[in-house]
């Protein structure tokens, strides 16, 4: 087999993938079971479900979201997320500091 069929058959292209997802959400196949088949990650495929649920919820929008506003969205949040736990951790040292709690 030439290496350009190889190549076609390990590659899974975006109507393959989303027929898979199709027939998981639909329940006519599972994770573990999909995975066993085509010797793929149960992780990798969850991911592509989740992937697809996204943009499932996205297209049904009613003013559906352009992928790049979708991980500016995303972007923001853990920015925001990333901001509180650093507020958080230096209050926690400030706070263990002047009860006298210094273990260094």
């Amino acid at each position: 087999m030439s290496t350009v069929m190889e190549e076609e058959f390990k590659r899974w292209k975006v109507k393959r993938k989303s027929a898979l997802v199709l027939e998981i959400i639909q329940g006519k196949t599972s994770v573990a079971e999909a995975s066993r088949s085509f010797d793929i990650p149960p992780s990798e495929i969850e991911a592509w479900v989740e992937d697809g649920k996204k943009g499932m919820e996205n297209a049904l929008r009613a003013k559906p979201l352009e992928i790049r506003e979708q991980y500016e969205k995303q972007l923001k949040e853990l920015q925001e997320a990333y901001g509180e736990a650093m507020l958080e951790l230096r209050a926690r040292k400030k706070l263990q500091s002047l009860l006298g709690d210094d273990e260094k």
